[in-house]
């Protein structure tokens, strides 16, 4: 009888410390099991706003990127146009070069033949064709300031555009938060089945 119960108090000394050794009750692991829940709903709440959040973020970052394209087809339009009127003003002054030198001309005969009034009709052409001559120039150089400035912006703009990496890296972070939310629900569903 002795020898019984100390076998049965071997047992059950062996239980309570294996039970101690387990740390807690079935009352402390449902304890534990609605904080884990609670932590998990929080978890996809939390996922859902950065979603929201990280939504915004490509909704406003897309806006600047088709307004970088915006501003850069802008550029690129006033480059084609500014290019037109260079070569506009090189013909005008072209022509009006060619102008100067046939009135030069018309001025040596006419002198030659003694036809001053002819003569001062010419000088007269060649006075407005050279005003004519120094407006296109300036035209032109203002044209190539305007060029230079439309090409350089219309760069910066392509620049922007080919560094928009922000939208590729949010648009990440949504698909990252909605596999988050997804495997969080999973979690809350499993956790519920378990209880």
């Amino acid at each position: 009888m002795r020898r019984t119960m100390l076998h049965l108090s071997f047992i059950l000394l062996g239980s309570l410390l294996a039970f101690s050794q387990n740390g807690s009750t079935p009352a402390a692991d449902t304890t534990n099991d609605v904080k884990d829940l609670h932590q998990d709903r929080r978890d996809i709440h939390r996922d859902r706003r950065d979603i929201r959040s990280d939504r915004r973020d490509v909704r406003r970052d897309q806006r600047d990127l088709n307004r970088d394209r915006a501003d850069r087809n802008r550029d690129l339009r006033d480059v084609r146009k500014d290019r037109r009127d260079v070569n506009a003003d090189k013909r005008d002054i072209r022509h009006d070069e060619a102008d100067i030198a046939k009135d030069r001309r018309e001025m040596r005969e006419d002198l030659k033949d003694g036809d001053k009034a002819d003569a001062a009709k010419e000088r007269a052409d060649i006075a407005r064709d050279r005003k004519d001559l120094n407006k296109d120039r300036r035209d032109a150089n203002s044209d190539r300031r305007d060029l230079r400035r439309d090409v350089r912006d219309a760069r910066t703009d392509q620049r922007d555009i080919n560094l928009r990496r922000d939208i590729h890296r949010d648009r990440k972070d949504v698909r990252a938060d909605r596999r988050d939310v997804r495997r969080d629900k999973r979690d809350v569903k499993h956790d519920r089945g378990e209880r």
